[in-house]
């Protein structure tokens, strides 16, 4: 909803550490570094919540003389506290089932990743799917994409359709492809490539939109593996001080949505969510919900829809982010457009359609190509449908043109980003890029000083689910192979200060929320995050070490790292 939330807003406006009225408040906090992200009150000692609303922020003597009897009041020792995080871009539902399923991220060579799935195959009945992975070719030497062959005989029993980490690109065994109808004869489809050896013949992996051809006989979650999925999903959001997600559409070949969206509406109604969803519908779909009345933000603080995600290429890792120039190490090979960009016409037709029905639209393009082809088709609708509140959005924005990086203020575009992938995908980017065009990714400095907002999350599970790592990231660009102490391209680091904003207010604004959430100040939802580490005091180098200690979502402690119960 885009309006603002009336609470007594005259009374709360008087609730400053000067002149403080008696208040019924349910849970108070004291001896805290609270950064709230209210630029009229930067920095407070205390925070009184009543119910799953703040109603006053100030010194800790001041706070305390809102506690009637019997009132839970937790000291927190002098930790600093931090609007509870919104992570911008998460696969939620995905995430939570990656958890349960085989585990390859750090797998560290091609044998360890085909003895991980055999030993997973083997604790599954016969017939089920192994799934998921989250594989990472780029750590083993040699880098190269891993074969049907390597695990066809750990899995004779088990089809196999296991992801690289980019959710771009897949290895299916020979089982899967059979099931699948995939062999030699199987053309390319828009959008997709079949990775083929020398012969023609399929090697089981396949990228973006060719992952359709296996995903459409996989057979979906059950209804209880769905459950699980979302409590541990839940727990992993707390434990790491997320209150808040954006629920992006998977892939071009996904067609889940409906059902995740259910899976969220079954949790509200039990009064078992314990983060906000803001969930996006694919962009295929605008026409129902614009009939249905819909518009950006619809719903309740808890869960709400009016956002449309759409794709205009793959991944850099995979080799189809759409490029201006070939890749480095691939002459005359530039990446894929989307199997969405195939029919531009339709393409932009929805875009308009959406925006003029009031619905949002979020766009994934990570290669420069992708991007500008992106900004272009915005400014159009911008132009032909008139001044709105639109807030188009951009994810990924990882490989920019720097004469594009002003545009986004200009046009109003969010670039909702994910700065754990510089630090990842800085181990070997330059292989792919060059020199040069590395200068220009991830440029969160870059776009800030064009005046650009930026709106941080993670693409979880497609990296960890951790907004403190994500504000190291930003904040001191080091990969996480070591070889970068000062930084890749140290130019675009930006301050932990604007990487919280990015977390906090950023996301809040990317959803229409910023007036009821995003910052710690009367009036607004309970949400917030103590910290093991003062992240605004400690070395940059240092900021990888901290934790959430304790979390508040709706007023409610949901989380402390000691277990104990609050």
């Amino acid at each position: 909803m885009r309006s603002g939330f009336c609470y007594s807003a005259v009374l709360l406006a008087a609730l400053t550490t000067a002149a403080l009225p008696a208040w019924p408040a349910t849970l108070i906090l004291v001896n805290g570094r609270i950064w709230t992200e209210n630029p009229r009150q930067p920095e407070a000692e205390a925070v009184a919540i009543d119910g799953n609303r703040i109603v006053a922020v100030g010194s800790s003597a001041a706070i305390r003389k809102l506690a009637a009897a019997g009132v839970q009041i937790v000291d927190l020792g002098g930790r600093r506290v931090v609007p509870g995080f919104n992570d911008a871009h998460v696969h939620f539902l995905d995430g939570g089932d990656a958890l349960a399923c085989v585990q390859l991220r750090d797998a560290a060579s091609a044998e360890e990743f085909r003895r991980r799935i055999g030993d997973y195959a083997r604790s599954l009945p016969k017939g089920a799917w192994v799934r998921n992975g989250l594989w990472d070719h780029t750590r083993w030497a040699p880098a190269a994409l891993p074969t049907h062959q390597l695990i066809d005989a750990v899995t004779p029993d088990n089809p196999v359709f296991v992801w690289r980490l980019d959710g771009h690109m897949a290895l299916a065994n020979g089982l899967a492809m059979k099931l699948a109808g995939l062999d030699r004869n199987t053309k390319d489809i828009p959008g997709g490539e079949i990775v083929r050896d020398q012969d023609g013949n399929p090697t089981g992996v396949l990228k973006d939109h060719a992952t359709s051809l296996v995903e459409k006989v996989m057979p979906p979650l059950s209804e209880q593996e769905q459950d699980a999925a979302m409590r541990a999903a839940m727990h992993e959001a707390a434990s790491h001080g997320v209150t808040s997600v954006h629920n992006l559409w998977d892939s071009t070949s996904d067609t889940f949505s409906a059902v995740r969206l259910r899976e969220f509406q079954k949790f509200a109604r039990r009064g078992e969510l314990t983060v906000r969803i803001y969930h996006a519908n694919p962009l295929p779909e605008w026409q129902s919900l614009a009939s249905a009345g819909v518009q950006a933000g619809f719903g309740s603080p808890l869960l709400r829809i009016g956002n449309l995600k759409s794709f205009a290429d793959g991944a850099l890792g995979s080799e189809t982010a759409w490029m201006d120039a070939p890749f480095a190490d691939r002459p005359g090979y530039s990446g894929l457009a989307s199997a969405d960009l195939a029919d531009s016409a339709a393409y932009y037709a929805s875009i308009k359609g959406a925006d003029r029905a009031g619905l949002q639209v979020s766009i994934h393009a990570i290669g420069d190509r992708a991007i500008h082809t992106i900004l272009d088709l915005f400014e159009r609708a911008e132009k032909e449908n008139g001044a709105a509140d639109r807030r188009f959005r951009i994810e990924h924005v990882q490989h920019l043109r720097p004469a594009d990086a002003p545009r986004f203020a200009a046009l109003g575009v969010i670039a909702s980003m994910q700065p754990y992938h510089a630090i990842d995908d800085g181990r070997w980017a330059e292989k792919e890029l060059g020199p040069v065009r590395i200068q220009s990714s991830y440029a969160w400095r870059t776009l800030l000083d064009h005046g650009a907002v930026l709106a941080f999350g993670s693409d979880w599970p497609v990296a960890p689910l951790d907004p403190l790592m994500g504000i190291y990231a930003a904040v001191t660009r080091r990969t996480l192979d070591g070889k970068n102490p000062d930084g890749w391209v140290p130019r675009e680091r930006i301050t932990v200060a604007e990487a919280v904003h990015a977390y906090t207010v950023g996301s809040a604004f990317a959803e229409y929320q910023e007036q009821i959430k995003g910052s710690l100040e009367p009036g607004k939802l309970a949400d917030l995050v103590v910290l093991t580490e003062d992240i605004f005091h400690v070395a940059p180098a240092n900021l990888d070490r901290a934790r959430a200690y304790m979390t508040v979502f709706d007023g409610t402690v949901i989380y402390r790292s000691d277990g104990k119960h609050p």
